[in-house]
């Protein structure tokens, strides 16, 4: 890939980001993974043994990479068959709802940006979630008026929006695909009549939501079997998930959004006890995939382009690195506590605006282009500029004035996101690009469990209160309407060509880990799996996280000094990037999680 000059000197820095690479791997989590994924083939092994070596994976025409091993390979074997980035992201998405049923399926929805190596274009596809044609502003409301406590809200009927995964599989595998549809759910109904075996992760995370997973009893049989939670190493069969998928094989979207399968879906949430939700056969049918303009914004003259309204994704790493576009981060280290001033505050504004400007455009008018315009990035840049006194964090960082074409005074968002939902970075060997992030919302969804898969809890994205001091909350229920997301599927375009296909799961943290991520390739030169594998430091609405364990606690008393509350945590990133040079792909999957990159 050809650099911006000012990048040509930070390549130096390369060794010191590889030891914080090694610092971020857990070694006990890298060792059992070989034994979880003992059935990969010898491609598939190599790549995760690079990754666990802290190695790039790199390739000559096609690449994958994506949150599981057995779904990787269930792509390249599409890929390998001449298919495109689209159909392998069938083959992909399926498994993956298989074989990590708590991140993503069909039972959810996503995000996809494409670019198309014919025309030149990048695409935005929304398959978000809708809110149920009889849901009101204060759907998460007790009687009272007051918000629901978030779980009270997410286990059961009324946190389930109508899914949109199935009907953005087969939008783009008519729009993009060239394999034959049905052959793209082979690999994924195979393993789901024959058996896969529970890797380490579901089977700690089934372990620890038990009480939530019990609640329903559909549910409680599939992950509880005998009453106790799927172990590690256990083959499990999911035959009604592979009736699913042979439904929609045969008998395309429509199979899953009327007929019978949806007429399950409703039941399930109107009869879930206890919590029951208002989803129809109406918005089912109602549900439409929408493409959208992409958003971009200009980061060392790369243009960082991805998703917008009603993702804040592309918005908000736009504007962080937009802001930070007026600093030269290059002549520091990955670990200099200036270099995170600027991040921090950058991000903190950033989601300042998030929070008081973003939702679904459909409903609420926005300044998308005055988000990300440079003028308006500049003066928010100003504002990190070091004082009379030296550089210290912003006291306050307050949401800025856009500029826009339609006035309105908005209150700000009180949504929560909790972290969880996949990642998919796909390039196939006629150079298309696919970035695709996916999800059910909160790890297991809604808890509830039909046809094989289980429902997404995606409505509780919106905020739970409709007005702030009187004002009107952008992202407030309405009906028919999509909630806010964080998830931010990137493409970074160099000169009108793809140079990097990067995204992440980690709730409203996946917009600082995809931003940091690409300062860490494009500022600092580490490699794809270096840059996925470095310490984590974010910052959203003012407390610094600094990723617990790794090097990046070091710094800890200094931005402290700099006047950030600051303090140590799990971040579990789950990033995968694709960078795209001269001499081919190399890519990255984050050791935090089970995922490989995979190509050839």
């Amino acid at each position: 890939m050809r650099l911006a000059p000012a990048l040509i000197p930070i390549l130096l820095a390369a060794p010191l980001a590889a030891q914080q690479a090694a610092d971020a791997v857990d070694p006990e989590a890298a060792s059992e993974a070989p034994a979880a994924f003992a059935s990969l083939s010898e491609a598939g092994q190599a790549a995760l043994a690079a990754k666990e070596a802290g190695e790039p994976t790199t390739a000559e025409t096609w690449m994958v990479a994506a949150a599981n091993p057995l779904a990787v390979e269930a792509g390249a074997k599409i890929l390998r068959a001449g298919g495109t980035a689209a159909d392998a992201m069938v083959a992909v998405q399926t498994v993956l709802g298989l074989v990590e049923p708590q991140s993503s399926g069909l039972g959810g929805g996503a995000f996809l940006v494409w670019y198309d190596a014919a025309s030149g274009e990048l695409t935005t596809l929304d398959a978000r979630e809708t809110a149920p044609l009889a849901a009101t502003p204060t759907y998460f409301q007790d009687e009272t008026g007051a918000p629901l406590g978030f779980f009270d809200a997410v286990v059961g009927g009324r946190s389930v929006g109508t899914p949109g995964t199935p009907m953005l599989l087969e939008e783009a595998h008519r729009r993009w695909g060239k394999s034959e549809w049905t052959a793209l759910f082979e690999d994924a109904i195979g393993l789901a009549e024959e058996g896969f075996a529970v890797s380490p992760r579901l089977a700690s995370l089934v372990a620890g939501d038990s009480e939530r997973l019990q609640r329903f009893a559909a549910t409680a049989a599939y992950f509880f079997p005998d009453g106790a939670p799927l172990a590690e190493g256990a083959v499990v069969t999911n035959q009604p998930y592979a009736d699913t998928l042979r439904a929609i094989a045969e008998g395309g979207a429509s199979a899953f959004y009327t007929g019978e399968i949806a007429e399950d879906i409703v039941a399930t949430v109107q009869g879930a006890e206890g919590n029951p939700g208002l989803l129809s056969t109406t918005d089912l049918s109602l549900y439409r995939v929408i493409e959208r303009p992409p958003v971009c914004a200009t980061y060392r003259a790369f243009d960082v382009c991805g998703m917008g309204p009603p993702s804040s994704g592309a918005l908000t790493v736009g504007q962080i690195l937009g802001t930070l576009d007026w600093f030269e981060l290059g002549d520091k280290s990955p670990l200099d506590p200036e270099v995170w001033r600027l991040v921090g505050d950058a991000s903190r504004l950033a989601f300042a605006d998030r929070g008081r400007y973003m939702a679904d455009s459909d409903f609420v008018p926005m300044p998308t282009e005055g988000l990300v315009d440079p003028d308006y990035l500049e003066t928010r840049a100003a504002l990190l500029e070091p004082g009379a006194d030296g550089a210290a964090a912003l006291e306050s960082a307050e949401p800025g004035t856009p500029s826009w074409d339609h006035a309105a005074l908005w209150g700000d968002d009180q949504s929560i996101e909790f972290p969880s939902t996949s990642h998919i970075s796909i390039v196939d060997g006629d150079g298309n690009a696919l970035s695709m992030t996916t999800t059910i919302e909160n790890g297991f969804g809604s808890r509830l469990f039909v046809r094989g898969f289980l429902l997404n809890n995606e409505l509780t994205d919106f905020s739970f209160a409709t007005h702030e001091d009187g004002r009107p909350i952008a992202n407030r229920v309405e009906p028919g309407k999509r909630p806010r997301s964080s998830m931010a599927p990137t493409i970074v375009m160099r000169d009108g060509a793809p140079r990097i296909v990067i995204g992440s799961p980690g709730g409203s943290r996946i917009i600082g880990y995809v931003a940091q991520t690409i300062i860490n390739h494009l500022d600092f030169g580490m490699n794809p799996q270096e840059a996925v594998a470095a310490p984590h430091i974010v910052n959203r609405f003012g407390p610094m996280d600094v990723e617990l364990g790794t090097a990046a606690e070091d710094i800890l008393p200094a931005l402290t000094e700099l006047g950030f509350e600051a303090g140590a945590r799990d971040l579990t990133s789950g990033l995968h990037m694709i960078v795209i040079g001269e001499d081919g792909l190399t890519g990255g999957a984050d050791p935090r999680r089970e995922g490989i990159a995979l190509g050839e």
